[in-house]
């Protein structure tokens, strides 16, 4: 514990020293089409808002994902749905969080509420 009370990060580091949020892409309605239907593969985005508690909780889940399965062509982006109404609305998401899972840009399949690291996991195995 730190001289402040507080603990340090103890995020684990990937491949060439490469955290996982530096593979996360930042989704927007701006550029949704061109990440997501525009793209080619397996593309895994997390819809979430920062007053989330339960999005929070996933985070972690989902940065591991994208440092584990990176290599093998997944790639991961974060929305967030206070910030990028447009394209939450377009998808129907009334649920947070929630995961979306798009293969060549097409939504493929979908994650709504908190879940354990498992659960997602399952979803990359299917699509990739």
């Amino acid at each position: 514990m730190g001289g402040n009370g507080i603990v340090p990060s103890t995020r684990k580091r990937y491949k060439e020293n490469r955290m996982a949020s530096d593979v996360v892409n930042d989704i927007t309605d701006q550029n949704f089409e061109e990440e997501i239907e525009s793209g080619e593969g397996l593309y895994m985005v997390d819809f979430w808002a920062e007053w989330c508690g339960p999005c929070r909780m996933i985070a972690p889940v989902v940065d591991e994902l994208a440092g584990e399965y990176l290599e093998k062509g997944l790639k991961v982006g974060k929305l967030n749905v206070d910030h990028n109404q447009a394209t939450s609305a377009r998808f129907g998401v009334r649920s947070i969080p929630a995961v979306l899972f798009f293969k060549d840009g097409e939504l493929v399949d979908q994650v709504v509420g908190a879940g354990p690291k498992a659960m997602y996991e399952s979803k990359v195995l299917e699509h990739l």
